[in-house]
């Protein structure tokens, strides 16, 4: 997994500087972007970590930044730097998926915080993500017929039952659920449900 980081983007190299220097007091990893296009051209394909993004700079707004995160599918916690006359911006942001917005000028200690709570956050969807592509592996493992007896486990059926519906015999409706149980990598129809989020 690649090492989460916090993202200044920031066009004032003093406020890029003091936060650098700040979050690293605290083993924050940290990179530094004087401008948003700078920083969306060197995104990696999946990033991890934060952002902390400037609501007004030259050239690419803030907002505009953030767009292009929403456009782009990208998950990325993002704090959003705000000065006076900006908070209606930050807020309709948050309403968009936006972390946070701290308004300047900033209590150092608070917003380090938040952007250790951002970090976590990025931490639990990467999780998220990786246990959603891991079902979805397995899923794909699956023949037409397994996927059809999976479904009439989850919905509580007896092997009798899927057997009369599919109209194959209770042996064999025996060795799809094995198999179902193999690549799935589960033991149980409870686990099964719990795997793939639906109600046995």
């Amino acid at each position: 997994m690649r090492a989460a980081i916090a993202h200044i983007v920031d066009d004032d190299a003093a406020i890029r500087d003091s936060l650098e220097w700040l979050l690293k007091s605290r083993g924050v990893a940290v990179r530094s972007w004087e401008s948003g296009e700078a920083f969306l051209g060197a995104l990696s394909a999946a990033p991890r970590g934060c952002v902390i993004l400037d609501v007004r700079m030259e050239g690419m707004s803030g907002i505009e930044v953030f767009d292009q995160l929403l456009a782009r599918g990208f998950r990325l916690p993002v704090i959003f730097l705000t000065g006076h006359g900006e908070v209606q911006m930050a807020v309709a942001a948050l309403k968009r998926g936006a972390f946070d917005f701290v308004e300047k000028p900033f209590n150092d200690n608070q917003l380090v915080d938040r952007v250790i709570e951002a970090l976590r956050r990025d931490e639990v969807v990467q999780h998220e993500l990786e246990a959603e592509a891991s079902v979805a592996a397995r899923l794909a493992r699956l023949s037409p017929r397994e996927r059809e007896v999976m479904d009439r486990i989850l919905a509580g059926e007896a092997n009798k039952a899927i057997a009369d519906a599919l109209d194959i015999a209770v042996r064999t409706v025996e060795a799809h659920r094995a198999h179902v149980f193999e690549k799935m990598e589960v033991h149980s129809a409870v686990e099964l449900a719990r795997l793939v989020g639906r109600r046995h």
